[in-house]
């Protein structure tokens, strides 16, 4: 799967409007898998750092443990204003945990705070994002993923 930097560098535009919606507020919502593989939906605060897209969680929260069990997941910049003039953004991927204390502090230190304590630390590695939004009669949809790149089309 790609880095935040990796889809930055393919498709720049698509990727500062996906940013601009998933930050626009504080929280996204995040899909998960229970252990039973019905789908689970929680409030998240990302951030993008180090080339990276990321998502700190308090220690021992369900949507964590979710997610060390199995990574796959899915974005979506939570509506906003019911016209969401912004247009829509999603993202889906696999959240891998990260421990390692020098990759941990680096992550802190860019954002210039220090984390709670316990908490869990993922980093998310993209497989597909897109950005739709309405103009006029149509919608616009862009969209990439990893090996087949940046499309768009229009939609009536």
């Amino acid at each position: 799967m790609a880095t935040w930097a990796d889809v930055e560098r393919d498709a720049p535009e698509l990727a500062a409007k996906v940013r601009e919606r998933l930050q626009s507020h504080r929280h996204c919502l995040l899909a998960t898998l229970r252990a039973d593989g019905s789908p689970r939906l929680s409030g998240i605060e990302v951030q993008f750092a180090l080339g990276e897209l990321w998502m700190g969680m308090m220690g021992g929260s369900v949507k964590a443990a979710d997610l060390r069990r199995d990574g796959r997941m899915a974005l979506h910049s939570a509506p906003d204003e019911p016209e969401i003039p912004g247009g829509d953004a999603k993202l889906a991927g696999r959240a891998d945990e990260v421990s390692d204390p020098a990759t941990i502090a680096a992550w802190a230190a860019s954002l210039g705070n220090e984390p709670p304590e316990p908490f869990h630390l993922f980093r998310v590695d993209i497989g597909d994002l897109s950005h739709l939004k309405a103009a006029g009669d149509h919608l616009v949809i862009e969209w990439w993923q990893e090996g087949r790149g940046y499309r768009t089309m229009n939609r009536r």
